[in-house]
């Protein structure tokens, strides 16, 4: 039955409205939006003072509740599903790290075989973390699997995925990395650069290609230099892209992010965790691929070498830290972590913001930008 949720606020697509009544139809979609002065007849569900905001989109992310990704299985990938609703994540690219070419080829199997069967976050596609990296920026990557980009090699990976493989990270620098950024970017695949130690013009050159995106913007790259601006210079200067970042506090410095977000706009800037096992889990050893990793401080870090290995981030912790870090309005934060990923992934007719049609797939938020509760199909799944 249809019914109208009303509150303090709602984050639309194009403006942010104060106090009114948002339409959730009977099969499960967003239907129109009423001022306060315009209150509709039928079945009201109150929120008061809170705030409701689409749901999150992470685009990037490996595990969480001690399951990975790359690991191949369908039950616990499903379970992350299930899992990332506490995270106020509605839709996910599953993201893979470097692994064998068997080893990827069962996720995309496992994914692939069980297409639309997920019963929490809606699963939007696959994104593939290399193998195409470079050795001095691979962070927890593992380098007895590093290779160049073929585009052969990902044919068969994505005929395994039954087409869902829609997201690659690479390095500029390979060989053979533009000619197959162009082939992938024609046959609809998004390429975003990274781990990489790559020179400005040979970053410049894969994004002329059609790459359209930096894999979590500082971390695995060249720092920038005034000579030598480097990936990062890249990512600051070069149009059309869309950036990822880590708001963990961690990763990178409140004071960098803010820099990226003034150079690149909010519009540009896609909120990410890269996400590893331990999200939603306690302190203690895992694994990330075939690497050890610990976790203590909100970190998680290889046991060998000391780099960060992913994050233990939920998405809606990473809206909240822009916020209280006064780099971001709460406009600017939901927009980061919601339109501008579909967006990135060139789906923001479907999923990522609150129009009419669209699944009612969305948040309620308290006004200090905690998650309060979280509905899928207009169906309340999460309640803090």
């Amino acid at each position: 039955m249809a019914y109208y949720i009303h509150a303090a606020k709602f984050f639309l697509k194009n403006t942010t409205e104060t106090n009114g009544y948002l339409e959730i139809t009977d099969d499960g979609k967003f239907g129109s939006y009423y001022p306060e002065s315009a209150k509709p007849a039928g079945k009201i569900v109150e929120y008061g003072d809170k705030w409701v905001a689409p749901g999150l989109f992470d685009t990037h992310i490996h595990g969480l509740l001690g399951h990975d990704v790359t690991d191949g299985d369908w039950d616990a990938i499903n379970e992350m599903s299930e899992g990332l609703l506490k995270a106020g994540v509605t839709s996910w690219l599953p993201t893979t790290v470097t692994a064998s070419f068997d080893q990827l080829n069962n996720v995309c199997k496992a994914i692939g075989d069980h297409q639309g069967q997920e019963t929490g976050a809606k699963i939007r596609g696959i994104h593939f973390e290399g193998p195409y990296f470079t050795e001095e920026h691979k962070g927890a990557q593992d380098p007895k699997y590093l290779r160049d980009p073929d585009i052969d090699e990902f044919h068969k990976w994505q005929e395994s995925a039954h087409g869902l493989l829609n997201k690659i990270s690479i390095a500029p620098e390979r060989k053979g990395a533009a000619e197959f950024t162009r082939q992938a970017v024609e046959e609809g695949v998004v390429v975003s650069i990274g781990h990489s130690s790559a020179t400005y013009e040979q970053a410049k050159r894969c994004i002329e290609a059609g790459a359209s995106m930096f894999t979590h913007t500082y971390n695995g790259m060249n720092e920038f230099g005034h000579r030598d601006p480097g990936m990062v210079g890249a990512a600051y200067t070069m149009d059309d892209t869309t950036c990822e970042i880590i708001c963990d506090g961690h990763h990178n410095a409140p004071a960098a992010v803010r820099v990226l977000i003034n150079q690149k706009t909010p519009d540009n800037v896609a909120l990410v965790t890269d996400c590893m096992r331990a999200g939603l889990m306690p302190d203690g050893d895992y694994m990330l691929g075939e690497l050890e990793v610990y976790v203590k401080d909100d970190m998680a870090r290889l046991k060998v070498g000391d780099n960060l290995a992913g994050s233990i981030l939920l998405l809606k912790d990473a809206l909240k830290n822009v916020v209280d870090w006064n780099i971001a309005t709460p406009e600017e934060a939901v927009r980061m972590g919601s339109l501008v990923p579909a967006k990135s992934m060139h789906m923001e007719n479907k999923v990522g913001s609150i129009v009419p049609g669209a699944d009612a797939d969305f948040l309620i938020l308290n006004p200090d930008m905690t998650l309060s509760e979280t509905y899928l199909d207009g169906k309340s799944r999460y309640q803090a």
